[in-house]
């Protein structure tokens, strides 16, 4: 074992069309070299799903979501029946590199450090649009241009692929209610808030990426079109602006102010340098950065304005 810290694994689910791509989930979780402590299934508010979960998988603990219906809750419903002294969260829709929990547990062999994530490949059903840029690839729960490629620190890490400490999440208090996805609304960042709510308590706590600890994430046809992207984009916003009201603006949009300065300008300075060498692709690449920020301060703005 890396550590002698055991794990809790945290599946939360709510829907039939996702199906498959549970089984593929909790398969992989139960495939782990080093096998957790126990599997936790949440279910949002569908109980045929419930059931077909206890049928097919008896050995994972399948629970209702015991809060009001959201992802927010139902990730609660998860913790407060966790054992394992790290938690991590997957989602229904990814695939757990088969070494993954091995990775998150060599992270915590120090002990400022209190939650750990990894690196989160996109699996494209329909393949990669050529106009969809990598810098924006969270549109669809993914790594992005411009995170870490290497072992480092970071402001938060990324629902799809988390884990932390049970007594800091103790401590530390819920995933917001008022914010996550509920269905397919995909208003979220409840797990950007909490940690930012976590490095503002304990200063001196770490919060680590490792790419090494990998999953990767399945991303349906529908996900790839523009009318996704600009929508996910404009929620985004909504989102942030709520972040800024709960944490502050200074730590609430710290990293995005870098990302908008930095990592996008770079991107459609990269895209337009493809065209010129003759990838036409390149300059819809960088009108999509254009267009997503655009789209991203928009949904800001109108969430600024309703939250103030």
């Amino acid at each position: 074992m890396a550590t002698q810290l055991d794990v809790s694994v945290v599946v939360c689910a709510y829907t039939l069309d996702r199906w498959s791509d549970l089984v593929a989930a909790l398969d992989s979780i139960q495939c782990q070299q080093e096998a957790a402590r126990e599997i936790i299934v949440v279910i949002d508010y569908n109980p045929t799903l419930l059931e077909l979960v206890r049928a097919r998988f008896p050995h994972c603990i399948v629970l209702e979501n015991s809060g009001p219906r959201g992802l927010s809750d139902a990730r609660n419903t998860g913790v407060t029946a966790a054992q394992g002294a790290i938690i991590a969260f997957l989602d229904d829709d990814a695939i757990a590199t088969p070494d993954w929990i091995t990775q998150l547990l060599v992270g915590y062999t120090d002990p400022q450090v209190v939650g750990v994530g990894g690196a989160i490949e996109p699996i494209w059903q329909s393949g990669r649009p050529d106009w969809f840029p990598t810098e924006f690839d969270w549109v669809v729960g993914c790594s992005y241009r411009g995170m870490p490629t290497r072992i480092g620190l970071v402001r938060n890490l990324i629902g799809a692929n988390m884990s932390f400490r049970r007594e800091i999440l103790a401590a530390v208090g819920p995933f917001r209610r008022e914010m996550g996805r509920i269905g397919t609304n995909p208003v979220g960042c409840e797990e950007t808030e909490l940690c930012i709510r976590i490095r503002q308590r304990w200063p001196d706590h770490i919060l680590l990426y490792r790419p090494e600890a990998l999953v990767r994430h399945r991303v349906p046809a529908k996900r790839s079109r523009w009318q996704y992207f600009s929508a996910r984009c404009y929620s985004e916003g909504i989102s942030k602006a709520l972040v800024r009201k709960f944490v502050g603006a200074n730590d609430g949009l710290s990293s995005e102010r870098a990302y908008a300065m930095r990592t996008l300008p770079s991107g459609v300075v990269n895209g337009l340098t493809d065209t010129v060498r003759g990838d036409l692709h390149g300059l819809l690449r960088a009108g999509a950065i254009v267009g997503g920020l655009a789209m991203t301060t928009t949904g800001f703005v109108r969430g600024a304005i309703s939250h103030s």
